[in-house]
């Protein structure tokens, strides 16, 4: 099969042209090994599932890993705590069903399967509780659980009460079975729930997740492993590509946001051929074409584009320190605890550079 650039969904190495994520997957199992509870909260498509997606098989051959979503999941199922901890039992046995989980009893997965079937049996909390524990008992190896999408649940208080839960697992572990490591994977900082929760006079930051341990892994892509993908794309094509100064000029367009990256590579492989002055494919992979590119991808309707324009209209305090940072040129230094910067940076519209916050690449600052 030949391999594209992959901009939806999960990449796949077999399938894809894609950056080698190895180092950053062994950095974040460092902290699955320390029994670390921690979340991966980085903008949209940032390459977050992928990215659980791979550490999950890097940490199969050591842990019992179970890897649920709550992308999709209705709006009912977070309506009272039997219909939650249903679908979290659901969501577990699914994984167990589908072979995905090893080292954990016929018995429990039994037990799962009835627990989220059983309509007669009211469920709350502390079952879940329970239930948890049980796994980690009698699983083979220690249990990891990775939660992808959590921004479906965030403004739920039967999520907040999971959370709750899972710390104070965390919290008796030195002398109950524990889960070792939980990841949740979203755009919202879990820190930062309750702001989804409450009226915006009511703000706060305090979340059952403040034990979670700090997450600094860079996500985004550097010009060497951008310059790794277009390694791979040569040599399937043996086009000439000056791949150094591509490279470098994908990074200084996108500043390595993975979405951008791809996009732009896609459309590079995919749609310039159709312009006559790019017929000759070696032409494609050129300063001209990457500028193409670049063009093409500023007069197109992506989903990256929409939730951007969507946030400025959802956070009047974000719209501000952009128009502040675009259109009145001041220099904006960064402080922790003001709240439209954390935003910013939280919805990947910005980055911090020796203490000056700066619109995060040339592509967004372009469209925005």
């Amino acid at each position: 099969m030949k391999k594209y650039f992959n901009v939806t969904g999960v990449c796949i190495p077999q399938y894809h042209y894609m950056i080698d994520i190895s180092e950053k997957v062994n950095k974040i199992k460092k902290l699955v090994d320390q029994g670390e509870y921690f979340v991966i909260n980085r903008a949209r498509q940032y390459g977050k599932t992928t990215t659980l997606t791979a550490l999950k098989h890097r940490l199969d051959t050591d842990y019992s890993v179970f890897l649920i979503s709550f992308e999709g999941i209705e709006e009912e199922a977070f309506a009272s705590a039997d219909l939650f901890c249903r679908r979290v039992f659901a969501l577990l046995y699914d994984t167990l069903c589908f072979g995905e989980v090893d080292g954990i009893p016929t018995s429990v997965k039994e037990e799962l399967g009835n627990l989220s079937s059983d309509q007669d049996k009211k469920l709350d909390f502390r079952k879940l509780t329970e239930m948890l524990v049980k796994i980690c008992q009698s699983a083979v190896k220690p249990v990891v659980l990775m939660i992808d999408e959590v921004d479906q649940a965030s403004s739920h208080s039967s999520f907040i009460t999971f959370l709750g839960c899972l710390r104070d697992m965390y919290l008796k572990r030195i002398s109950r079975p524990a889960i070792r490591s939980v990841i949740l994977a979203g755009v919202y900082d879990i820190k930062n729930l309750k702001l989804k929760i409450r009226a915006d006079e009511e703000r706060a930051s305090n979340s059952p997740w403040n034990i979670a341990a700090k997450f600094d892994v860079d996500m985004s892509f550097s010009v060497d492993e951008i310059a790794g993908m277009l390694e791979e794309y040569e040599r399937d094509h043996h086009l000439g590509i000056n791949i150094k100064d591509i490279a470098g000029l994908l990074f200084e367009y996108t500043g390595g946001y993975p979405y951008l990256v791809s996009e732009l590579c896609k459309i590079m492989d995919e749609e310039l051929e159709k312009q006559e002055r790019f017929k000759e494919e070696k032409k494609i992979w050129t300063k001209q074409g990457v500028l193409e590119a670049v063009k093409i991808l500023l007069n197109e309707t992506n989903p990256l584009f929409e939730s951007l324009t969507g946030k400025l209209n959802d956070y009047p305090e974000l719209k501000r320190i952009v128009y502040r940072i675009l259109f009145e040129g001041q220099s904006v230094g960064y402080n922790p605890d003001d709240f439209a910067i954390n935003i910013a940076r939280m919805f990947g519209f910005v980055k911090v550079e020796q203490g000056v916050v700066k619109i995060a690449n040339r592509i967004f600052e372009t469209r925005l």
